[in-house]
This record gives structure tokens, C-alpha cells and sequence, in this order.
């Protein structure tokens, strides 16, 4: 499947009632995901799956928990 083809599949997925370009990255992040998902040999779901339950919010304790170390070493600095 291309990425034409995955496009054009996904462009029923909003009725448009928003903002056009909103409607047009959330199409584009669909069809990378299914092609992603394609291509390593997973669906749809799983990849989303990993991307927004697992990574997304590991990531974001990870960068938290380094802010936080990195600001209290900056006022250590500053003493």
C-alpha cells in the first residue's frame, strides 16, 4: 500500500468540523502510523498503543525526572 493510498484511506476519518490543518496533521500522523506499523510488522492499534501508553509517557517521566535534576544542579551552581 502507498502512502497515497494509506492517505486516502484515512480521509474519511474526520468530518472536518475543526480546524483544516489540525484535520490534515492528524491525517498525516494516522497514515505514518499505519505505515510504521506496517512496516514492522504490527496493526494499527499496537503501534498506537506503544507510542501513546507506553513510550509517550516513559519519555515524559524520563524528561521530568532530568528538568528536575538538572534545576536543582543549576541552584547547587548558583551557591
Amino acid at each position: 500500500m502507498t502512502w497515497t493510498d494509506l492517505y486516502y484511506a484515512v480521509v474519511s476519518t474526520t468530518n472536518g468540523d475543526g480546524a483544516a490543518w489540525v484535520d490534515e496533521v492528524f491525517r498525516a500522523c494516522v497514515v505514518l502510523l499505519v505505515f510504521v506499523a506496517d512496516k514492522i510488522g504490527m496493526t494499527y492499534e499496537e503501534i498506537n498503543i506503544w507510542v501513546f501508553v507506553i513510550l509517550w509517557p516513559l519519555l515524559t517521566i524520563y524528561q521530568t525526572a532530568r528538568i528536575t535534576f538538572l534545576q536543582y544542579q543549576i541552584r547547587k551552581l548558583r551557591k
